[in-house]
């Protein structure tokens, strides 16, 4: 039965819109005449709109099956937006309380609710099942449906009983709606919710407005991303990161930069998780430092940049979560770090997991790395993975075509891999082929009698880093293709045929080159020099100030103080709270002399100063330092803060020394004169304000027998907290 009424009308009443984008229209009639519905539409296009505003104009109630609690709440406070009556969308999960439950079963009974958002679990509970029986359900929405298959970014094994729970309910009109699935994606989904013969819309999946750039993963990272965000200030962005513990890190040290970020990741409670989405929407914080569990459940069209501080696992994923970048159209900026090294960790993670889920997640790694390393335009990367054909040669807004790499004819190349792929006779994948045509006889292709092949090292005179730029441009260009269900295995096509019998010229580009390790545990890498000549004067002024205080010259600076001025050369308080081992309070007790020196040496011998932006750390272990601080502030035994913190004794005081030497106060004279008499405090506090060294083996010989390790490091501890901060 077609659907006859003015959906023009409908969609101006609802949501106050005079037209439809895209295919929206022709998805609503068609789930509106009772059919089952496919729909592929890239993120910021319309897709929710596609099932709420039907359920609105149905009879009966709409089930929604949504992946994510937030995801529920945010649709739902929107749907109700829409009507002058309360429970016309309601949802159901585990968040809810009794009252709220039967709220929800009186609203569906009375006919007053349209839509029911539900997470598969719930869909799947027998419980559930016998409420959903007596309801009368107009259609069966299955949002995020790339969650059905293990090819996607984001499996949820629940997702694989809907079709089973659909069958026991009763049956209607099925619509599958995804942001992102390739071709084995789009199958696995048809297939598992029973719906092969639904009608697709496939909308474009390119987004002009979004500018893709890859860079080279190095030290400096945090350097480069909180110069990028201020060079930004004031608009919104997500950085993405890997782990729980690298986000709490990274939302750190940019709010030690002052930036206005917050931390956000599953392991946070709901409270605090809640409250970061909502100051991120009413913009009282800019950046989202987050796992990709942030993003589903947030429509916020002015997104300005999307930063992954690690590289996804799957290209899905990452069109995803750039995809929450200039959904309204304006500005998109997303910048992605890459280290090959991040891969091998990646692979790392899936040891242990069924073998056929390792292969799947390396062949989808092995896609991630060839977008990052390819020279090739990324949009046409990009949309030749998800099946869409991008014409143009040049796009203008990717970093590989502001800044192309020159080209180079191809097609002597192309012909060796395209004649090795024919002599192997069954498709293997690129690796292999890649060894075959360099000539390695891997045990492998010796197992299966390659090496013998005429064909076998037929590339070995060419440089042997052409050959996956080769194999991957040959992908794009239709002369190979990919066996998905083979874990990626390469095929020659017809076009790929056509090719050895009448080669044509095939100009390629050098894939780029990630080689530079990166150590995340290094330090930063400044890139800069030390002044040899300035270091020896900030040397002679400590010298005199030390004398003038009455203090060892340790106190009033270090020495790895003392290079980082002759390397940045900071001439303001400010600038120098950002060297290392100086805090607030030493930079103003003993700063102005010394920026007043840096001054006049950078006037007089015309140094330009470095304009790379200095960037305040936070120590790897900083959750732990503030819970430390904390405890001392509020006067807790020490030995009680070490056991709370599961730490030895000698380890908290390594703790605390950290604290005190990089410029922060702590007062620990409560512990002290519970645990030492004061005489001794007085006795080895003198030897410090005296010793030209901080040295504890050298205490312990000056200050005899009567003084311990221990009792010498607390008292150290005291001596620097107060005379060095």
């Amino acid at each position: 039965m077609t659907y006859k009424g003015n959906l023009n009308k409908e969609l101006k009443r609802y949501f106050g819109f005079d037209k439809f984008k895209g295919d929206q229209e022709a998805i609503i009639r068609n789930l509106l005449d009772g059919n089952d519905t496919f729909v592929l539409m890239p993120t910021g296009g319309g897709k929710s709109l596609c099932y709420q505003l039907p359920s609105l104009i149905m009879e009966g109630t709409a089930i929604v099956v949504s992946p994510l609690i937030a995801l529920m709440k945010n649709q739902v406070d929107v749907v109700n937006g829409l009507s002058e009556e309360s429970g016309v969308a309601h949802y159901l999960n585990s968040s809810l309380n009794k009252a709220a439950l039967q709220q929800v079963v009186d609203d569906v009974h009375s006919g007053r609710t349209k839509l029911l958002y539900v997470a598969p679990e719930s869909l799947n509970k027998e419980d559930n099942i016998e409420f959903f029986r007596s309801m009368k359900i107009s259609f069966y929405a299955i949002d995020e449906a790339h969650c059905i298959s293990e090819w996607g970014h984001d499996f949820r094994p629940e997702y694989r009983n809907i079709r089973p729970t659909i069958s026991k309910i009763g049956s209607a009109p099925v619509i599958a709606l995804t942001a992102t699935a390739t071709d084995k994606v789009r199958t696995d989904i048809k297939k598992s919710l029973g719906i092969t013969d639904a009608r697709e819309f496939r909308s474009s999946f390119n987004r002009p407005n979004l500018y893709y750039e890859v860079r080279q993963k190095t030290k400096d990272i945090d350097r480069q991303i909180i110069k990028f965000i201020k060079h930004n200030a004031g608009k919104s962005g997500i950085v993405y990161c890997i782990s729980r513990k690298k986000v709490e890190e990274l939302a750190a040290v940019l709010q030690a930069n002052e930036i206005k970020a917050a931390p956000y990741h599953a392991g946070l409670d709901s409270v605090t998780r809640s409250q970061t989405q909502d100051d991120f929407l009413m913009e009282r914080i800019d950046v989202i430092v987050a796992t990709i569990a942030f993003g589903m459940g947030i429509d916020k069209p002015d997104v300005r940049f999307v930063i992954h501080y690690d590289i996804p696992k799957s290209l899905e994923g990452y069109y995803q979560e750039t995809g929450r970048a200039g959904r309204d159209g304006g500005e998109g900026l997303c910048i992605a770090f890459y280290a090959y090294q991040d891969l091998q960790k990646l692979e790392k993670f899936m040891e242990g997991k069924p073998v056929a889920e390792q292969d799947i997640g390396r062949q989808l790694l092995q896609e991630t790395a060839a977008y990052a390393e390819s020279s090739v335009c990324r949009r046409k990367l990009l949309l030749h993975y998800f099946g869409e054909e991008y014409k143009e040669d040049n796009c203008g807004n990717c970093d590989n075509c502001l800044h192309p790499k020159e080209r180079r004819e191809g097609k002597e190349a192309l012909l060796i891999v395209l004649k090795s792929v024919v002599a192997m006779k069954e498709p293997f994948q690129q690796a292999y082929i890649t060894d075959f045509v360099k000539g390695r006889a891997t045990d492998e292709i010796v197992s299966h009698k390659h090496d013998r092949l005429e064909e076998f090292g037929s590339g070995e005179d060419e440089d042997p880093k052409i050959w996956n730029a080769v194999i991957r441009q040959a992908l794009i260009a239709g002369y190979l293709d990919k066996e998905v269900e083979n874990y990626g295995a390469l095929r020659i096509t017809a076009e790929g045929r056509k090719f050895i019998k009448n080669p044509v010229s095939f100009m390629i580009v050098e894939d780029n080159d990630f080689n530079e390790n990166y150590d995340e545990e290094g330090g930063d890498r400044t890139g800069a020099a030390l002044d040899p000549e300035l270091y020896v004067m900030l040397k002679d002024l400590r010298k005199k100030v030390a004398k003038k205080m009455g203090l060892p010259g340790y106190v009033i600076f270090q020495d790895v103080s003392l290079e980082q001025m002759a390397t940045m050369y900071p001439v303001t308080i400010e600038e120098l709270q950002n060297i290392q081992g100086v805090g607030i309070g030493k930079a103003k007790r003993y700063g102005r002399e010394f920026c007043e020196l840096i001054k006049r040496h950078c006037e007089e011998n015309e140094i330009e100063r470095p304009e790379e932006l200095r960037v305040r750390t936070v120590a790897k272990k900083s959750i732990l330092k503030v819970k430390i601080i904390q405890s001392i502030d509020r006067k807790i035994p020490l030995d009680d803060i070490a056991s709370t913190q599961g730490l030895d004794f000698d380890e908290l005081l390594d703790e605390i020394e950290a604290i005190v030497y990089s410029g922060t106060k702590l007062n620990i004279d409560y512990f002290l004169d519970d645990v030492m008499d004061a005489d001794h405090i007085d006795e080895i506090y003198e030897y410090f304000r005296e010793s030209e060294t901080d040295d504890i083996e050298t205490a312990l010989e000056e200050l005899g027998d009567d003084s311990t390790e221990t009792d010498i490091r607390l008292v150290r501890i005291k001596f620097m907290s107060e005379m060095g901060n």
